[in-house]
């Protein structure tokens, strides 16, 4: 707990937003304060000094000198939280997003704290730094590593086991949190459930010994787990194993007695992530929906509308109806039985937009039941327990940082009042919101400054897996469950010389492959600048043909990646590739290279299905 308080100081302390002109204390009058515990809201006086709350009361006394909001006729708010997001996802599902512009969406909805569930660990670290210097503004994160089981939700994007590890038993289990427990994630998700739905065959589940394991493991170093777990009985089974929160919801069945009681005995919170559930209505007429989307260019990557699929012949009949009935009849028992609310949406999944989606949330939570006022306390002072940050944020009180959001209008009575954003603070620093919408509009990326290229990339002789630029080698394959096997790590080339390795078994997919990626940053977040270099060198192995593969920042967000192909024989041989012999390729291909924004140098192994191939490399730089 010690660690998440110093690093909720640290990132109080130096993150950088575009702000208004304002003293170093504000008095926010005359609105009304719901401040996040679920008491009543009062008609209050809200002193804020430097990044935290000073002083609440009728009857306190504004300081001489203080900036005055007068908040007559508005409502005063924690910062909002939501459990359950994916800053790397795009809600249109095209391209790679660019997710400063989502962590901006977010402030400028006034969700000031999120769980981030799409990272792995190598990206805690560039995250962390970009946010602390202000290079990227964006609310307070939490990060999480991913946990599965062999055949679970969670492994099929063909990313690999850095990326969500795939566990089996407790010993797995316990080996699996320690590892990552260097990296300080935030949080632990854990996919325990392989239901789909009723629309397609199920994916396999975590037993009760390994999740209890995952559990007991991490809460030792002070680290919340949460699971994806959306039927009755592995609902059942989480809490008993005691993880802090389920963010989706219950949809097979409905939720009884045993279920109910299990999680209140065990304090795990429930946030059913209605928003990604719900059937999407193309005629929304909300006013902030349509300002963020209105802040949206095609190249930009960010929330546009997405048509709704042809309504089927008799829709309450689809296993995706039926669902929803079982989510809403859920929430309100749940509601009834006394389960504590969290606030999450799995935003980025299609039309689930990142920001807006926290605040339909809301809106949902009522329609199932639950008052407004009970909603906005699942999004402020209970999802601050949730996460265990609740001595720091999630209510408003004396001491408590200084995230607000005052809204016009009465949400605790019109929960729809709640997308009526007047102002948004972090840290007790005014959001300019006018400056969000116009960094969210531009058609350009959001900028980042390009590390620099070193000749020598790696040569494979760290026993430590990670490359001379400090980078962790990684593989990725075809996606889907029945993905393409690869055996990748660093083998001997002859004594006291090493080389990296590559065994792949193709699948039965139409064009199977793996690749081994090796990023120029940090999980390859940082655009580099290889502009000094005409080219690639690379000491190469293998049998037959093969590609090497550069996406770039810029081309990367437009589906595409640069290309070429090289041959390999079971002799060892020095291949060049001269940066001008590269060719655009992807869904939205650039015909332009420049070479100031690459992230990564990635070796395909491309056969026909079924096939095994393998490739060897080493001594990988770049040449002048």
């Amino acid at each position: 707990m010690l660690r998440k308080f110093l690093l909720g100081l640290l990132l109080t302390t130096f993150i950088a937003l575009p702000a208004q002109n304002q003293t170093n204390v504000i008095a926010i009058v005359g609105a009304t304060v719901i401040d996040g515990t679920g008491a009543a809201p009062i008609k209050a006086t809200v002193i804020v000094q430097g990044d935290r709350i000073a002083a609440v009361g009728a009857n306190v006394e504004v300081p001489a000198g203080a900036r005055i909001i007068n908040a007559e006729g508005q409502t005063l708010l924690p910062g909002l939280f939501d459990l359950h997001t994916h800053l790397f996802n795009s809600a249109t599902g095209a391209g790679t997003p660019d997710w400063a512009k989502h962590m901006k969406t977010y402030l400028y909805c006034g969700v000031t704290s999120i769980v981030d569930l799409s990272p792995y660990p190598e990206m805690y670290e560039p995250i962390r730094r970009l946010l602390k210097t202000g290079i990227i503004a964006g609310p307070r994160v939490s990060l999480a590593a991913r946990m599965t089981t062999p055949g679970g939700h969670g492994a099929e994007g063909g990313r690999g086991e850095i990326h969500t590890q795939e566990i089996s038993t407790p010993r797995e289990a316990i080996a699996a949190v320690q590892h990552v427990v260097p990296y300080r994630p935030d949080v632990i998700k854990v996919f325990s459930d392989g239901w789909r739905y009723g629309a397609a065959s199920d994916m396999t589940s975590i037993n009760e010994d390994a999740l209890t394991a995952i559990v007991e493991e991490a809460h030792k170093t002070g680290i919340e787990v949460v699971t994806h777990t959306v039927t009755l009985e592995r609902a059942k089974i989480a809490a008993r194993a005691g993880v802090d929160a389920i963010i989706h919801g219950i949809g097979n069945a409905e939720a009884d007695k045993e279920l109910i009681q299990l999680m209140k005995a065990h304090n795990t919170f429930y946030a059913p992530t209605l928003s990604v559930y719900e059937r999407k209505d193309p005629n929304n007429n909300s006013p902030l929906l349509k300002a963020v989307l209105e802040q949206s260019k095609p190249e930009s990557t960010s929330a546009l509308p997405i048509a709704p699929t042809a309504a089927p012949a008799n829709p309450a009949q689809t296993p995706q109806a039926k669902r929803w009935e079982k989510l809403m009849h859920n929430t309100a028992a749940m509601k009834k039985g006394g389960v504590t609310f969290g606030n999450g949406t799995d935003a980025g999944m299609p039309s689930t937009y990142h920001g807006w989606a926290t605040l339909h949330e809301l809106q949902l939570l009522v329609a199932g039941g639950l008052t407004p006022l009970e909603a906005i306390t699942a999004a402020t002072g209970n999802s601050a327990k949730a996460l265990k940050v609740d001595n720091e944020r999630g209510t408003i009180a004396a001491g408590k940082l200084a995230d607000l959001v005052l809204v016009e209008g009465s949400p605790q009575q019109n929960i729809s009042d709640i997308e009526r954003i007047k102002s948004v603070f972090l840290g007790g620093r005014e959001v300019d919101r006018e400056q969000l919408s116009r960094d969210i509009t531009t058609p350009k990326q959001t900028p980042l400054p390009s590390l620099k290229a070193s000749e020598l990339i790696d040569d494979f002789e760290s026993e430590n897996g990670r490359s001379r630029m400090d980078t962790l080698w990684l593989y990725a394959t075809d996606p889907s469950h029945d993905h393409s096997k690869v055996i990748f790590g660093r083998t001997s080339r002859e004594t006291g010389n090493h080389a990296l390795s590559a065994m792949a078994q193709m699948s039965v997919q139409a064009r199977p492959f793996v690749r081994m990626n090796i990023p120029l940053s940090r999980a390859a977040l940082e655009p580099v600048d290889v502009r000094a270099f005409r080219g690639v060198r690379f000491d190469v192995r293998g049998e037959g043909a093969y590609r090497l593969v550069v996406p770039t920042r810029e081309v990367r967000t437009a589906a595409a990646y640069f290309q070429a192909p090289f041959q390999a024989s079971a002799k060892w041989e020095t291949v060049n590739i001269d940066f001008a012999s590269l060719k655009s390729e992807g869904a939205r291909a650039a015909s332009v290279w420049t070479g100031e924004d690459v992230l990564m140098l990635s070796f395909e192994i491309a056969r026909k299905a079924g096939e095994v191939g393998w490739l060897e490399l080493d001594n990988i730089r770049f040449f002048k």
